[in-house]
């Protein structure tokens, strides 16, 4: 699901969309976990906490160390 906005590797198509390859896994932990629990509201906020909704804590591990671990 992520690949259809942040691309297939985690580089994005689109400029609006952050690339998440490369990103620390910490960020990227915290920040679904932010959009699972309601805490971040702007921009694309409703779409991404549907999918972090969508998301247990070990899903959420592994696709943090799986689009940091890409360069």
């Amino acid at each position: 699901v992520c690949a259809g906005c942040h691309g297939p590797a985690g580089i994005s198509f689109a400029p609006m969309y952050p690339n998440l390859a490369g990103q620390k896994e910490a960020y990227l932990v915290s920040s679904l976990k932010a959009y699972k629990a309601g805490q971040r509201t702007g921009g694309m906020a409703p779409v991404m906490a549907g999918q972090a909704m969508a998301l247990s804590d070990a899903d959420i591990d592994n696709l943090a160390a799986y689009f940091a671990s890409l360069k």
